[in-house]
């Protein structure tokens, strides 16, 4: 199994629209408004402790023109590289490469 590292933080997608509305002068209350969801849910994507979903990137999308394709690439790759850190996961995904590399 490659061994894959990066050498940079991955961006939470929340950093990037909070930059963006911040840039727009957009209160965090308005927005949410606006897109229907609750200023809780918001502000946990815009300070990185909730990640993105599909629809959530839809709705950036309608509200702000950010493509939400690009705002779940960001997400992918930040959940990955989350993943490569998880000590219990990498264990895990070891004893699986032990296992099929015997077939």
């Amino acid at each position: 199994m490659a061994n894959i590292k990066f050498g940079f933080t991955p961006t939470h997608p929340g950093e990037v629209l909070k930059d963006e509305i911040e840039y727009r002068g957009i209160s965090q209350s308005r927005l949410a408004k606006q897109m229907g969801v609750s200023y809780k849910i918001l502000n946990d994507i815009l300070n990185e402790r909730r990640p993105l979903t599909t629809s959530t990137a839809m709705m950036f999308e309608a509200a702000l023109d950010v493509p939400a394709d690009s705002l779940m690439r960001l997400q992918l790759k930040y959940n990955m590289q989350a993943a490569r850190k998880d000590i219990k996961l990498l264990s895990r995904l070891a004893k699986i490469h032990k296992i099929t590399a015997e077939f």
